[in-house]
């Protein structure tokens, strides 16, 4: 059979569904191309690098002014944690009872409280014991919740029941009861028994949720695809499931580190977190509450500091939240 002549302008292409459609010349061209990488505007974004979730969320967070001034607010906090002699030269735990709850002064702007000590160090340093708790207890938590609820969503059967059931009872127990009554027999005035105590009654609500993450992503077809070519159970969960499954524990631990913060400082005021010498803002808050009427300031200034914190790593978390909600894309 003689070939047929090449007619640009009457080039057929096939449809994949068992037909055919007519193209123009420069479409028929466009076709014969490989395919080369995305320009600056194509779905592969600058440079032809594919786009991401963790890469859109990143240029949604860095143009969000919420998530910019918590992230600001929280790069002081760290700072102040480690070196707090930045902009604390005096030391916490240097007290003059002759000027015990005078107002503020030269080199002494929040005043002293009912010990003679100065508040403003006492709430620079303060802001070590909150923030090592905060962030410790928040990875303990994720770490176990994730990994105890990822491998109940992944297996499920009598491991995935046996789970649900112990997070019931964990649920049922009142945090802040637990704690008086755990952390009353403590002797230790560091701050490892109340990281503990919040990991310990902290990890289900990460391991609900990592469960379900696990549960929706390993249904989806790449999943399938990975076991059909035989891929271990272990590749499966760290190449495949994890990545597509941790952004809802990321979003809720960011939230609960502020929770977490205030839970330490709530367990401090009651006596039974951390204790003296310990600095903290709930001893600090604590020691104050007697003397609100005459020297408010004592009191005022580490509880400020206490909630700038707390809400500081809510709104970070509320901003982390949105970006990596595809539904609010």
């Amino acid at each position: 059979m003689p070939e047929q002549p090449y007619e640009p302008e009457r080039a057929i292409a096939g449809t994949g569904m068992g037909g055919a459609m007519d193209l123009g010349a420069s479409e028929a061209v466009t076709l014969e191309r490989a395919p080369g990488p995305a320009g600056p505007t194509g779905a592969g974004g600058p440079a032809g690098r594919p786009r991401s979730l963790w890469s859109d969320a990143w240029r949604d967070l860095r143009r969000d002014p919420v998530f910019l001034l918590s992230a600001l607010v929280i790069v002081f906090l760290i700072v102040i944690s480690v070196r707090p002699s930045v902009i604390a030269s005096g030391s916490p735990l240097t007290c003059d009872l002759a000027k015990a709850r005078d107002g503020a002064g030269p080199g002494h702007p929040f005043g002293y409280d009912g010990q003679g000590c100065d508040v403003y160090t006492r709430t620079v340093y303060g802001a070590r014991a909150s923030v090592t708790v905060g962030v410790l207890a928040t990875l303990g938590v994720a770490v176990l919740g994730s990994v105890l609820g990822g491998l109940a969503g992944y297996f499920g059967g009598l491991w995935d029941s046996v789970l649900s059931r112990v997070t019931d009872i964990f649920f049922a127990i009142p945090v802040v009861l637990g704690g008086l009554v755990l952390l009353s027999v403590v002797t230790s005035n560091t701050v490892w028994p109340v990281i503990g105590f919040m990991v310990l009654l902290g990890w289900p609500q990460i391991s609900r949720i990592a469960r379900g993450a696990v549960i929706t992503a390993k249904q989806h077809d790449y999943v399938q695809a990975a076991r059909a070519l035989g891929a271990s159970d272990a590749r499966i969960l760290l190449r495949h499931i994890t990545p597509n499954a941790v952004a809802p524990v990321i979003v809720v631990s960011t939230i609960a580190l502020g929770t977490y913060i205030a839970l330490e400082a709530t367990l401090s005021y009651l006596g039974v977190g951390l204790k003296p010498p310990s600095v903290s803002w709930g001893i600090d808050i604590s020691a104050a509450s007697p003397y609100i009427r005459n020297s408010p300031h004592a009191l005022l200034w580490p509880s400020g500091a206490l909630a700038v914190t707390v809400l500081a790593f809510i709104m970070l978390g509320d901003a982390v939240r949105d970006a990596l909600d595809p539904k609010l894309r």
